[in-house]
């Protein structure tokens, strides 16, 4: 499968993991990155969110967990053919059953959301068949500094339910971001973003597309230090 090549690295892809799509990008781009220093990637896939928040944080460690053995090969690849090697480490785990005496200061995952279904395609990493919401949170309000932040990016059906779950695991929502496909169109997507600490919760909104095939000025200006693109396609 053709490789996926951003400005300061390279995504090589595979038929049996996740590809790069504009979630991932979204996520690696929107996510508070700033004042991290220990940070764990939940589902690592191709590697493409830590790599986004490794070239935007330049002082930043990364772990990243998957369960698919396939997925973990890919990630090691990705990781050790970029500039950010490093400090960039990935480790073939159940986030279940993932014990560490570190804590983190971000947990970041695109995590699977649709329900198990008959479908075999992309089933780990779009089906909750080994990662439900709740385990997903429970496992990371427990991993967290105190200060740690939590950021996730879902469809919108499920942003009601998801925020229940983090509030009864002490996790309160800080930051949401409304995600539309195109303009004038309902929100499809959120970015949200938890911690421990309560706090007024800002929103915002994104729009990735002003027409049909046509990137916002919003999308072009969040991705210009990673995409290959230009400005007028």
């Amino acid at each position: 499968m053709k490789p996926f090549t951003f400005k300061q690295f390279q995504i090589q892809q595979s038929k049996n993991v996740f590809r790069v799509g504009t979630d991932g990008v979204l996520l690696g781009a929107l996510a508070n990155i700033e004042s991290a220093s220990n940070i764990l990637e939940v589902g690592t896939g191709t590697g493409l969110i830590s790599l986004m928040l490794a070239q935007r944080n330049l002082n930043a460690d990364f772990l990243g967990l998957d369960i698919n053995e396939e997925a973990v090969a890919l990630t090691k690849l990705n990781f050790e053919s970029s500039p950010f090697r490093e400090r960039l480490k990935n480790n073939h785990q159940d986030f279940k059953t993932f014990e560490t005496e570190c804590k983190f200061d971000l947990i970041v995952s695109n995590p699977p959301y649709f329900e198990e279904s008959g479908s075999e395609k992309d089933k780990i990493a779009r089906q909750t068949v080994e990662l439900n919401f709740r385990q997903l949170i429970e496992k990371t309000a427990v991993l967290l500094t105190e200060k740690g932040l939590f950021s996730v990016i879902i469809p919108v059906e499920a942003g009601e339910i998801f925020d229940q779950i983090a509030s009864e695991n002490n996790l309160f929502l800080n930051r949401k971001v409304n995600i539309k496909g195109i303009e004038n169109s309902s929100v499809k997507r959120l970015i949200l973003e938890f911690s421990q600490v309560e706090k007024i919760t800002e929103v915002s909104e994104f729009i990735i597309e002003k027409s049909p095939r046509i990137y916002s000025d919003q999308y072009l200006e969040l991705t210009k230090e990673f995409h290959v693109f230009k400005k007028d396609i």
